[in-house]
């Protein structure tokens, strides 16, 4: 067959029918093979054929090629013939992490297909002469598709902010789901499973354990992307047994690249040379683990903790650890509420200081110099002033307070942590206390996984924390008129209105708890809703302030605390002719301090060079010397920095060119932000604010609460070993040592050893030994301490080996029968708290179909007696009890009367009837054409 006849016959398999000419069947062929507008593989479709093929063909040739077809079906009939195998559909080299730049890049590339549509169509339909750009192209398009990516895109979330550990964490999220990915409904088994390409890229321990489980992951600690998206991680390079360990001789491979390679451990023993020690090391090839010889070795681990995420290598004694119980310390880690005292834990990983540094809550030096100022409020580094965060809110709830942790006259280097954030102390991660801990049972009271704590953790406010809660209402336009913040809200007394300002908002530094007015609002009310005595008395006394009804801000149930801060926000149309005078007063104030901050850079500036160049620094074309005055004539940071150009300053000397240039570029970003800063408190200004349509108005108030440890509250330790409180005993209670030292915490022994997480029982003894001997343990995982240099630890200190102590019972004073394990141990509190949980209802809201109280603590609901519970009443024979429920306390209306006015009249009596539900079940019967009645007989 030749080429025309081969053309013709694909013509007619693609368009059967269709009289065969050779120039059309040309034309289709290369129109549905070589027309890039048609189908591209793009970089990454063609990287991944020519890597699959072994071919050389151009990253360029976004189309299929000859030689690709030819390679596809040579591979088909090798698999025919079981000489090549398939591929693992799991395996990450078949696997690729799509970026947020290629995610909103496809999202925008809608967008513009969209726009394209628009314009044809409006092209087509309008007058050549009334064609203008505005006319036919709607920028909205693209802007809304980005927005609707970023607000309600199924990838979106808003970031996780417990604490520094769970944002960092959340930022290095893989999800297997979402757009063009898998759903978790018909997810199998093989793709939620670890595999071994995963080493040293997915970390195996941190996953979610719902539903979600395997198809959410972290990246490893030391995993990277690279350009196809790939998921790539370092090794040192092992060439004739000797390891070349430096940090710039690492190689970044993909999953496919260490197929037929031998790679041995971080912890394979190596001399100072680098020469691998031993006949045979172990080895992992091909998924397999064996031993080899050192000269085979082609690849080492960078590092001991390469094979996990972030999370896990937080978790001293890892490897003792069952990975369940991994799996939840590492979740609960991200979960644990930032305390108002902070302590780094004794016994670390040495990942800590890291996970703090790079979490973004902590405040890093952005340049290297000299703490020249430094209070609570702010820290100066060679008199550039930087702001610290003052109990702000964070996401979910928990606050953020920066406090300086370095002093006047430090020398801090660019990069350097100088102001803690919310759960970190000196830099490092500090999530929880150090928590002198017993495993024992007492009297029942740490029973399933229950714990018992001392009131000296509540006394002294070792895990008491501070929650900022955030209320928010608005103001908008009704059909009946406008809405309003007001002082005078109708029915409601002088004492109540007695916190709130004269717009209505409650002050700053107001105590206020549940069901107190933070902002005063009504609302117009329809001539429906009034009364018949209301609508005599406007009758009479015509309309007064009465024809309005309060719809206010309140505080919501279980919230008690300080008012911290409250906001206004309005649209610029709203404004009164005294507010838009007041708003030209405060620009020109706004103008005028930034114009003064800006003249007191350029002479700092002109005065740094002319330290740096020992003379007046002057233009170079014109020879005038610089002035403060005429630099900045124009008000224009912009001409700064073209009349100030670093290459008139250069001499001969490369450190003073390089003086010059750092003292510019230092200053001149100085003056930037300055211009920024007015500019965008001068646009908030006049341009008001942007809020939601229909919104006029709107305030926000912030409420603080300290939260101290209470009954109910969870609590953790690094090796999900997690409970919730049981009771609170007094001091005089608890078992004591010989010393007469009180234990803190009270664990039940149980917890171990059918959870397998003997992790907590090495950081115990190791925890208690670091605290008598005064130093903080670092135990790497996976290359930690040995049972042997614990041991030593223990001696050192005083401590029995076996980490066991005569405990005596607070109560009586006797030892008890048995030596107990006692230490140090590390305790979380998350951010479980009961007092966001407990809930109780007497009388509430009912449904209006079923006439049922609601569900849920949000809706005053009650709790729901369901059908399980109703069997239970009945086995016990309870059958008045079981009436009550089921009828005058759910949905008897009638009953619900009978009873209360029993109550009134001291009778006590109970009169049941017919529930609503079963009125509401006949109604639906006849709904289906069936008259049910009931006769009474």
């Amino acid at each position: 067959i030749d080429y025309e006849d081969a053309l013709i016959k694909i013509y007619q398999r693609l368009r059967p029918g269709n009289p065969p000419q050779a120039a059309k069947a040309r034309e289709l062929f290369f129109d549905k093979f070589y027309n890039p507008n048609k189908y591209r593989l793009g970089r990454v479709g063609r990287f991944r054929i020519n890597r699959k093929f072994e071919l050389d063909i151009s990253e360029s040739e976004q189309t299929i090629q000859p030689e690709d077809i030819l390679e596809s079906i040579d591979y088909i009939f090798k698999l025919r013939n079981r000489e090549g195998k398939l591929d693992d559909i799991d395996h990450l080299g078949n696997r690729r992490v799509r970026t947020i730049e290629e995610l909103a890049g496809e999202e925008m590339r809608k967008g513009f297909l969209k726009l394209k549509r628009t314009v044809q169509e409006r092209m087509s339909m309008m007058e050549p002469e009334n064609l203008t750009p505005r006319s036919v192209i709607n920028s909205k398009t693209i802007s809304s598709s980005v927005e609707f990516f970023f607000g309600r895109g199924e990838l979106s979330q808003v970031v996780d902010q417990t604490n520094p550990l769970s944002q960092l964490t959340h930022e290095r999220r893989l999800s297997a789901l979402g757009p063009g990915g898998l759903n978790r409904k018909r997810a199998g088994f093989e793709v939620r499973d670890v595999h071994i390409s995963h080493y040293g890229r997915i970390c195996p321990i941190e996953t979610p354990e719902g539903t979600n489980i395997g198809l959410i992951s972290s990246l490893s600690v030391f995993a990277t992307i690279d350009e196809y998206g790939f998921l790539i991680t370092p090794y040192f390079k092992v060439s004739n047994g000797k390891a070349q360990i430096e940090a710039d001789k690492t190689v970044f491979l993909r999953a496919d690249e260490e197929e037929n390679r031998y790679l041995t451990p971080a912890d394979t023993p190596v001399d100072d040379q680098g020469n691998l020690i031993g006949d045979l090391v172990l080895a992992r090839h091909n998924g397999e683990f064996i031993m080899v010889e050192p000269a085979k070795i082609q690849l080492m681990d960078v590092s001991s903790k390469q094979l996990i995420g972030v999370s896990a290598a937080l978790i001293p004694f890892l490897e003792h650890d069952d990975a369940n119980r991994a799996l939840m310390g590492s979740n609960m880690m991200r979960q644990a509420v930032p305390l108002l005292q902070t302590e780094p834990p004794l016994v670390g990983t040495g990942m800590e200081e890291h996970v703090s540094k790079y979490s973004g809550m902590v405040l890093r030096s952005p340049y290297s110099g000299k703490v020249t100022s430094v209070d609570s409020t702010h820290i100066e580094v060679d008199g550039e002033r930087i702001e610290l965060r003052k109990y702000r809110g964070l996401n979910e709830r928990t606050c953020q307070n920066q406090r300086p942790c370095v002093n006047l006259g430090d020398e801090v280097t660019e990069g350097e942590v100088i102001a803690d954030g919310a759960a970190t102390q000196d830099g490092i991660l500090s999530l929880g206390r150090n928590i002198l801990v017993a495993f024992m049972s007492w009297d029942g009271y740490n029973f399933e996984d229950a714990i018992i704590v001392s009131e000296q953790l509540v006394r002294d406010d070792i895990y008491t924390s501070v929650h900022i809660d955030e209320f928010e209402i608005e103001v908008r336009e009704t059909k009946l008129g406008r809405e309003e913040f007001t002082r005078d809200i109708p029915n409601v007394s002088e004492r109540v209105l007695a916190k709130l300002d004269d717009e209505g908002i409650v002050k700053t530094g107001t105590r206020v708890s549940q069901g107190d007015i933070l902002v005063g609002k009504v609302v117009p009310k329809s001539k429906s809703e009034l009364s018949p005595e209301e609508k005599l008395l406007h009758a009479i006394f015509g309309r007064a302030g009465e024809d309005v009804k309060n719809e206010s801000l309140t505080v919501s149930s279980g919230i008690e605390g300080v008012v911290i801060d409250s906001k206004k926000f309005s649209r610029r149309s709203e404004h009164s002719p005294e507010e838009r005078r007041a708003i030209k007063a405060k620009v020109e104030e706004i103008e005028s301090r930034t114009h003064a901050e800006i003249m007191v850079e350029i002479d700092t500036l002109l005065e740094e060079l002319r330290t740096v160049l020992g003379a007046t620094p002057r233009n170079k074309l014109t020879g005038r010397v610089f002035k403060a005055e005429e630099l900045y004539e124009t008000k224009s940071v912009h001409s700064v920095k073209i009349a100030m150009n670093p290459e008139q300053f250069f001499g001969s000397s490369e450190k003073k060119n390089s003086q010059v240039k750092t003292s510019l570029f230092k200053r001149q970003q100085r003056m930037e932000e300055l211009e920024d800063i007015k500019n965008r408190e001068v646009n908030r200004l006049t341009r008001g604010d942007e809020l939601s349509p229909g919104v006029i108005e709107m305030v926000k108030v912030y409420v603080a609460t300290k939260r101290n440890l209470s009954v109910g509250d969870k609590m953790a330790g690094r090796h999900g070993n997690k409970g919730v409180i049981s009771r609170i005993l007094p001091l005089e209670d608890l078992p004591f040592l010989e010393d007469g030292t009180p234990v803190e915490v009270i664990l039940n022994p149980l917890g171990v050893p059918s959870r397998m997480n003997l992790g907590q029982i090495l950081e115990t003894q190791l925890g208690w030994a670091a605290d008598k001997l005064g130093y903080r343990a670092v135990t790497p995982v996976f290359d930690g301490a040995k049972e042997a240099e614990i041991e030593r630890e223990l001696k050192k200190a005083g401590i029995p080996v076996d980490g066991k102590s005569v405990l005596y019972d607070g109560r009586t004073g006797e030892p008890m029968e048995q030596k107990v394990t006692v230490g140090r141990m590390y305790l979380l509190k998350l951010h479980h708290l009961v007092d966001d949980k407990i809930h109780a209802r007497a009388t509430g809201p009912y449904s209006l179909i079923t006439q049922q109280p609601l569900g849920g603590k949000a809706r005053f609901g009650g709790q729901r007696f369901g059908e399980m519970e109703v069997w239970a009443l009945e086995a016990y024979g309870a059958a008045h009890i079981l009436q009550e429920l089921l009828t005058a306390k759910s949905d008897d209306v009638d009953g619900r009367a009978k009873i209360y006015e029993s109550m009134v009249k001291g009778e006590n009596s109970l009169q049941a009837g017919t529930p609503v539900s079963f009125d509401v079940l006949t109604n639906e019967i006849k709904g289906l054409g069936l008259n049910l009645e009931l006769e009474k007989k």
